[in-house]
């Protein structure tokens, strides 16, 4: 199963998904215009070149989104997309690239899981969580030692 976050737009949806693509570099497979869906001659006034379903490719991930009609949109409430990243660096940029003409309502610092943790609320009115963990420990198994299983209260080398 996937799961796939689908945004809505007062109009912007196009604009919004050319710039997620730029600054995420991605892919946009598709931006199906209202005038190409079979209810084309059912849209209010000026809607028809307003996005019916967009789509974009980032690596394994996709969004989806769209214009919704004049009067229907209301602002995402209760949600954020969480981005994982790897690199502080790369949060930052990506941070200060979504903070560009809107909110920042955390801003992004060093946290005790996080080398860098942050949220935003970009000029399209999506909330962003930018998320970059510090790397797992990795536990190196000690040899030589004895160890006892809890269950059977016996004595066995590892």
């Amino acid at each position: 199963m996937d799961i796939t976050p689908h945004l809505t737009f007062d109009g912007t949806c196009e604009e919004a998904f050319t710039f997620y693509a730029a600054t995420f570099g991605g892919t946009l497979q598709t931006l199906l215009r209202y005038r190409q869906m079979p209810i084309a001659g059912n849209v209010p006034e000026g809607f028809a070149d307003k996005i019916a379903h967009a789509t974009l490719r980032v690596g394994a991930a996709m969004l989806m989104g769209n214009d919704v009609r004049p009067g229907d949109y209301a602002r995402p409430q209760g949600c954020a997309i969480a981005l994982g990243m790897s690199d502080p660096a790369a949060a930052k940029r990506m941070f200060d690239a979504l903070a560009d003409g809107g909110v920042i309502t955390l801003p992004l610092a060093e946290t005790f899981w996080a080398l860098a943790f942050g949220a935003v609320v970009d000029r399209f009115g999506v909330t962003w969580e930018i998320n970059c963990e510090r790397p797992a420990r990795r536990r190196v198994p000690v040899r030589g030692r004895t160890q006892t299983p809890a269950r059977t209260g016996r004595r066995r080398s590892v």
